[in-house]
């Protein structure tokens, strides 16, 4: 589920991806309860892949909403999931955040800093994604996107300064095994399990992550100078 596709795979992937997509979408909505729907997609043209969105320069090609009304769209019924991608194969596994989860998105960088010290921790942890631009993304309950700024602050940050920001009501997520264009897929850094079907609150994973931002922000500064 995990396997990332190359580019010069492209003559197997329309079969292999299909399948590998409809089956994540409805596991997803089956076992975990979140409102999923179908994305763009790529596409063959002229020997290159491109977003079924026809934009040449999509700077998410393969994996954005596909129509404006997308939120409206979401099921959380697997009956539903496996009707939606038996339309659309191709097509990528957005997941609506606000919904029964938010996400904390952070560099790659420092999400697997913070990883390694939240273990450490033995804190309660969610799923985590790893997108192919670097971007971590850590599940949480629902309501993180209205608190996390006031909860940096309190720990001595300014939330714009160190790159970290939530996802909430009207966002999304691109969910495994989603390809970004040419660039690799979207992976689970923690995969879905039974041990972590309750999410942890933002508070308890705030402060690691923002010091991980922290340092990685302050070290991308003292490089400039």
């Amino acid at each position: 589920m995990e396997e990332t596709i190359g580019v010069t795979e492209a003559a197997q992937i329309p079969k292999q991806r299909g399948e590998l997509l409809l089956d994540s979408a409805v596991r997803y909505a089956e076992e975990r309860h979140w409102d999923v729907v179908p994305g763009t997609w790529l596409e063959a043209v002229e020997g290159k892949e491109r977003c079924s969105c026809g934009a040449e320069a999509c700077p998410m090609p393969g994996a954005h909403p596909a129509r404006p009304d997308w939120s409206t769209q979401a099921t959380g019924s697997a009956v539903g999931a496996r009707r939606m991608w038996s339309k659309t194969p191709k097509a990528s596994i957005l997941l609506p955040t606000g919904r029964t989860f938010d996400a904390i998105e952070v560099p790659e960088s420092a999400g697997f800093l913070a990883l390694a010290r939240m273990e450490r921790m033995e804190l309660t942890l969610g799923p985590v994604t790893c997108t192919p631009d670097r971007r971590m993304f850590f599940f949480v309950l629902p309501g993180a996107a209205a608190k996390v700024p006031d909860l940096v602050r309190k720990l001595g940050w300014v939330p714009t300064s160190i790159d970290l920001v939530t996802r909430g009501e009207g966002f999304y997520v691109a969910a495994p095994p989603t390809r970004v264009g040419g660039f690799g897929a979207v992976q689970w850094a923690r995969k879905p399990t039974p041990a972590n079907r309750w999410l942890p609150d933002a508070e308890e994973l705030i402060s690691p992550l923002a010091y991980a931002c922290g340092r990685e922000a302050a070290d991308a500064r003292s490089r400039r100078a």
